[in-house]
C-alpha cells in the first residue's frame, strides 16, 4: 500500500452525480487513505465521498456506513458483490462506478 493513499478513479451516473457539489462531475480521481493502519477499502472510500464529494441529501448515497440499497456498484467493470463488496481493498487505478437504479416518477 502506497503510504499517501491508493489512487483511483470514481465514476457517478444514474442521478447520483446530482449529490455532489456543483458542477456535477461525474468523474472524479481520488486519492483514498485506509483508517487505523489498514489498507483502503471500499469503507475509506465511501467515506471519503461521504466527507469531501456528497454536497446535499447524503441519506440518498449512504445508509449506515454503507451504499444505499438501488446503487448499483461497479469496481473495474464488475458487480462489487463478486468483490467483497464493503470489504474490497483499492488497488491503485481501480475504477469504481456508482449507478443510481432508482427513478423516480
Amino acid at each position: 500500500m502506497c503510504e499517501d493513499g491508493v489512487p483511483v478513479t470514481v465514476e457517478f451516473g444514474g442521478g447520483t452525480e446530482l449529490l455532489l457539489a456543483p458542477p456535477h462531475a461525474k468523474v472524479h480521481t481520488l486519492t483514498v487513505r485506509g483508517h487505523a493502519g489498514r489498507a483502503p477499502d471500499m469503507r475509506a472510500l465511501v467515506h471519503h465521498i461521504r466527507t469531501h464529494l456528497l454536497h446535499e441529501r447524503e441519506e440518498l448515497f449512504v445508509e449506515n456506513d454503507a451504499v444505499r440499497a438501488g446503487i448499483l456498484v461497479l469496481i473495474n467493470d464488475s458487480d462489487w458483490e463478486l468483490e467483497g463488496e464493503m470489504d474490497y481493498v483499492l488497488q491503485p487505478k481501480d475504477h469504481i462506478v456508482f449507478i443510481s437504479t432508482l427513478h423516480g416518477g
